[in-house]
Order: structure tokens, then sequence, then C-alpha cells
């Protein structure tokens, strides 16, 4: 969920300029460089922030770990993460059931259900137990596997149904009168035997953002069984090496996107059941996929009857009190993070998911809204003062480093990415440099930037800044990069091969089409792709369909839409159609994917600028023994092009504008190209010469 459109990460001292330095460039021409590092370098190279925020930063540092003493009281981390063990209905020794529920204001507690008839029976009732607990105790054959039930609770002034903190299942239900209800659901099936378990640790980060519901051809909701029979192997074959499932917590509103949760142990029902969402992790584990969640702990849906908001009479038994527990843009709930039930709640949830279902990470949402007390809106982060002061949300800051702990505590290999738009420093940097220890953040001024310049004619795109964007980030952290994920797509928005073709979409995209607009269009698209991919920090993302240029928009069913399902799905048949250009998009992201593959050092060293010239509209760089140029001239080819260069020898392996990417195929395929050396500027340089075709990337593999 993109919390503040605002701008991106301020640059750190020292970092990556358009220009480059001469001597430097130089040096690489001559083949006498080194290759630079992308390995994160300490927070405290950042000589500004070294100097004039160290104090603030060691203060902060204080400020967790005193907090953290307070609440593990000499408690190891993965035992205070225990809620879930805890907390809900369990069985225990001689197979007896026990449930127990924190509920600080009731006076009388009940479970009822299917197994009481649903009434009140004091053989479910709950006995209150210190610190606000209540529990009870069951025979075995008190509850059935299956059986639906809720609590009911009273409270001084009131009542209601409310569901257990942790349930683990949760479904969809009708009542007496016809009307939609959730309820918990007694789960107690035969075991899952997990038949994989994720080694790819060492393969480049390539991560395919997708939604279970919207994954499907046909006009509904999509099922895990049916991603993991239909989508998985689409995946795999395409090139990804980590699956990014989003919408996965119960949520009462599908039309939410998932951002909504109400249950935050439980999978959503509409996808299907807990066992079949662990056939889908094993199965993309057995085609060596990671799977990473969305885990959304900045907020919680309002929802009193499905939710938290109001378990036991008191909205801030997990939420903050009064405007500050309440989401201005969201209209949801904030935790109150400096809370220990709270923290050792959202804890235990990152261990539950990371266990149960042996997950590989989360991609934690919305972390701008949680580190700032306005959320971060409507604000402009121009300088280093907007990071520290009064707006900062320390109890946040310190929850986020105790889950990244956690996390890797849990699984050593999982990861965690930040969806973070404020640039705050020492978000991916480690603990002991006062960091929040992510293993990535997200790039979101990248995709903004290319969404800019489709706004202007690509002869007057400034290829200085383009390169600039696609390499302004702070060196002491990983960051993951694209061209477009659910956001730029959500309804009002268009994705990125709509913004390049506009209507043509629907009705010229048969290949050899030869309208001059489709071309540049289709160009665009692959070349944007490609420079993001070849200029990535540590990992590269595109939301589902977006790999060959999916048309249209999300928009999940809502009143406003009459109900429609017509843009919460997939057009794989536009995909799988030969003879449309949508099948060359992908044919090239396949291509684009395989060649960082290939590449096992992609992501270890950083492109290196060799030439950038706006007047040309060409841009050359070095990364990883590949070199990449590009011509985004929509006119001016330049058939003898001198760019500098390491010397050797390079074949063509890849070709944006090859017949099969729905191109021109103006170029030779697998040419070999040679560098030579030549005198310039009183000095000899080594180049090579190449053919830039307009509107064209090219890549080109050292093959000695």
């Amino acid at each position: 969920m993109l919390c503040n459109p605002g701008p991106r990460a301020l640059p750190r001292s020292g970092g990556p300029v358009c220009s480059g330095d001469r001597k430097r460039t130089t040096e690489i021409m001559r083949g006498h460089c080194k290759r630079l590092t992308n390995e994160p370098a300490s927070l405290w190279q950042d000589h500004y922030l070294a100097v004039e925020f160290r104090q603030e930063m060691e203060k902060r540092s204080r400020f967790c770990a005193e907090w953290q003493g307070k609440f593990l009281h000499g408690k190891d981390l993965l035992e205070f993460a225990n809620w879930h063990e805890f907390f809900g209905l369990h069985r225990i020794t001689g197979e007896d059931w026990c449930f127990r529920e924190w509920l600080p204001q009731a006076v009388s507690v009940a479970l009822i259900g299917e197994f009481s008839a649903w009434q009140w029976d004091q053989r479910y009732e709950l006995q209150p137990a210190a610190e606000g607990c209540w529990c009870g105790y069951f025979p075995p054959d008190a509850f059935r596997h299956g059986q639906q039930y809720q609590l009911k609770v009273h409270w001084p002034g009131g009542e209601g149904w409310r569901l257990p903190s942790c349930a683990t299942r949760t479904v969809r239900a009708r009542n007496a009168v016809g009307g939609l209800v959730f309820n918990a659901q007694v789960w107690e099936p035969e075991a899952y035997h997990w038949q994989h378990d994720y080694s790819g640790t060492d393969a480049p980060l390539l991560i395919y953002e997708a939604h279970i519901g919207m994954a499907q051809a046909e006009e509904r909701v999509g099922t895990f069984r049916e991603f993991k029979d239909k989508i998985l192997p689409r995946i795999a074959e395409t090139g990804y090496t980590c699956l990014q499932l989003m919408a996965i917590a119960q949520h009462p509103y599908y039309a939410s996107f998932g951002y909504q949760v109400a249950n935050f142990y439980a999978p959503c029902d509409l996808f299907g059941t807990p066992e079949e969402l662990k056939e889908l992790i094993d199965a993309a584990h057995g085609l060596g996929l990671r799977v990473v969640m969305d885990l959304v702990h900045s907020h919680a849906v309002r929802n009193e009857l499905e939710g938290l908001a109001n378990l036991c009479g008191d909205r801030t038994q997990f939420f903050h009190p009064g405007p500050r527990g309440e989401h201005p843009a969201w209209g949801s709930c904030c935790f109150q993070y400096g809370k220990p039930e709270v923290a050792r709640f959202l804890l235990s949830n990152c261990r539950y998911w990371l266990e149960e279902y042996r997950l590989d990470g989360f991609r934690f949402d919305g972390v701008t809204s949680m580190l700032y007390l306005d959320h971060g809106l409507g604000r402009v982060f121009s300088s280093y003062q907007d990071y520290f002061g009064p707006n900062c949300d320390w109890e946040a800051w310190n929850y986020l480093a105790m889950a990244n702990e956690l996390v890797r505590q849990c699984r050593k290999h999982a990861c965690t990415i930040a969806e973070e738009v404020s640039g705050m420093p020492g978000l991916g940097a480690q603990a002991q440099e006062g960091g929040c220890g992510f293993t990535y953040r997200l790039a979101m001024g990248i995709a903004d930037y290319w969404f800019i310049l489709l706004d202007r004619p690509e002869q007057d795109w400034p290829i200085r800044k383009l390169w600039f964007e696609l390499n302004n980030r702070r060196q002491d952290e990983r960051t993951v990069s694209y061209v477009e994920c659910h956001d730029q797509a959500m309804v009002g928005g268009q994705t990125f091969l709509f913004r390049c073709l506009g209507e043509r979409v629907y009705n010229a995209m048969h290949r050899g089409c030869d309208d001059p607009a489709v071309l540049r269009g289709l160009a665009l698209h692959k070349m944007a792709r490609l420079a993001t991919l070849a200029c990535a920090g540590h990992g590269y993302m595109t939301f589902m369909g977006n790999e060959f240029g999916h048309p249209e928009w999300i928009d999940f069913p809502r009143e406003g839409n009459n109900w429609s399902y017509q843009h919460a799905r997939r057009r794989w048949d536009l995909a799988d159609d030969q003879g449309l250009a949508y099948h060359c998009l992908w044919r090239f992201e396949q291509q684009m994917l395989k060649l960082c593959r290939r590449q096992p050092d992609f992501f270890s060293c950083r492109p290196q600028l060799l030439k950038c010239h706006d007047q040309d509209q060409v841009l050359v760089f070095e990364r990883a023994s590949l070199l990449f140029a590009f011509n985004f001239h929509p006119r001016n080819s330049y058939p003898d092009y001198a760019c500098p260069c390491p010397p050797g020898s390079f074949r063509l392996s890849l070709d944006s504008d090859a017949e099969q990417f729905a191109g021109l195929a103006r170029l030779e395929p697998e040419q070999t190209c040679f560098t030579r050396t030549v005198p310039v500027a009183g000095a000899l340089e080594t180049q090579i010469r190449l053919y830039l075709p307009s509107q064209t990337a090219l890549v080109l593999r050292k093959i000695d």
C-alpha cells in the first residue's frame, strides 16, 4: 500500500552521480579498475548523518534497548513471541482442550457455536485468570473439526459477539436471517506433510508480486489450488526466484486488496483452507521459489464483529486512544506498539506465519505510516531534520527492529522488505549501528520517475537524470527496484503499457503491426524494464501480469462498479497467444531474467557508467561482465556509435529490437563486437563501436 507518494530517499554523500568521475571512467575504459562492490556500507560512512545526528540515533537505540528489556524481562525473543501458543483453542496433554483469551475489561465470557446449538451453555464458559486473561478447559469431545463458533463477551455497560484474537481459521457464513457473518472454526485436520523446503538462497532476488484471488482469467475469485496448478508454473518458467503473496491474512472486504486485516493469524477463506495454502508454498519451494508474504502490521480494520477494534469494550486494548488510534487516510485503527501485549501479539504473528507456513520472509506494508505520528501524509521529506524529532514514533521503530531480529532468529535465510517512501536513514542498517534491520527497501521512486517521463516526448528525456534516478539509493542498505507494482495500476491509475499505448492496447497488438505509436510503446516498455533491472540495487520486482504488459487497471468488485470482476483478473490468454505482441513482451521478460540469473554476481557489483549523452539519448554502462547500451531516441539510429568500454570481445546476448520481441529486427543476432584502442584527448582510450537503432536496448556479454 502506497502511504505517501512523496520524494525518494536522499542520496548519501558520495553516492552515485550521473556524469561520473573522468579519472575513474578512464580506468574503466582501460580495464584497470576493480569491480565496485555492492555490499552495503556502514551507516556511519554517511558523514553528515554521523556528525549531525549520531547523538539522536544513539538516544533512539538506548530507548529501544530499554523498552526491549521491559518487554522481554530476561526472556528470549522467540520465547516472548508465543501469543499464538498460549492464547486461542489448543489440544493439551491428555487430549483435553484449552481456550484462552486476553479480555481485561470482560465480566463474563463463553464460547458459543455449533457445539452448543449457538446458545449460551455453562459448560463452555470461561473463567477469569491473571492479567486480564480468561481461560476454559474442556473434555476431548467438546469440539469437532470444522465446527464454527464465536466468543460472547460481556463488559461493563455492554456485550458483543467477537472472534478470538489469534483464531487460525475464520470463515464467512450466513446467520439465521441471511446476513453475512464471520465465525472462527475449530481446525484440527491431519498434519500436513511438507515435501520441500526453500534452498535457493544464492539465487538473485527476482520478485513476482501476486494476488491469489485475481490471478485467474475468469471473472471470479481464484483459489490457492488454482494458483498452485496454473500460475506457479508460469512464474517459474518466466524466471522469477521469489513469490510475494498479497492479501493472505483474513480481511472482510475483498476490495481492500487485503490491507484491512481482521484476523491476523487466519488465511483468507475466500482462497481456500490453510492446508491448501501450505500446498501452494510447498510447491513453490519445489520449483526453487522463495515465498514472502505481505504483512500488514501498520494498522487493522476497524470492524468490531470481525476484528480487534473493540474486543471487550475497550477500543484502546490494542490501539492508541483518541485521534492517534485512528488513521486519517485509511479509516483504520493504529496499533499501540509500546504496549507489551501488542508487541507480543504482532511478534507472535510473525513467528506463526514463518513456522506454521514455512514462509521465507515478509514485505512490511505501510512502514512510513508507522514511523511518523502524522503517518507521513502530505509531507515532503527534504532534509535529514525530517527524519528526527518529535514527529517520529520510536515505539514503532522499536517494534520493527524487534520484528526484523525475530524473523532472522526464526528462519535464518528469511528476508524482510520495507515499503517505505520517506527515505528514513538506517532502515536497512543493523541494530548495532542504530538501524532497524530490514534486509531490503523498495526503491519506490523509480516507478514514479518512469511514469513522469511518459508525460514528455522521448527526445526531451534527461538521460543523465534518468541514470541518477535509477541508481539513487543509500549505500548502507539493499534495495529492490521496479517499473510498476500493484500501486500504479489501481483504479484511477494505469498500467505502464497502457500509458505507453493508450487505447491501442485493445486493437493494435497483433504481431507485425507497423503502427509507429505501437512500436514506440512496445519499445519503451521493454527498455524501461531492462534499464530498471540492469541498475537495480539488489533485486527486481514486477506485479502479476505486467511481465507481458497487462493492458488494464485493477478494480475490485464494489458498489461503484456494480460488483464487477472484469478488472479483478489477469488476461493470461493475451500472453499465451503467439500472434499477439503480449506474448513477445513475456518472452522478453523471460530472456531478460535469464540473462540476470546466468550472472551469479549480478547484484554483487554496481553498474558503472561508461557514456551518458542527453542530446543523443544514449546510455551505456557495464555490470557483471555485461555491457548495456540504450538508445532512447524516437527517430535517430546510430550505425557506428563509439562508446568507451573495457577491452575485450563482446557477444550480443539480448536485443530488444529482435523480431521475437515484436521489434524491427535491425541487428544481426549473436554478433560479436571487438574493442579497439584509439587516441582521445591526448590519451589512449578503449572503445567499442555499436549499431544502436532508435528506441532499442542491447546487452552484450564479455566473452574474453
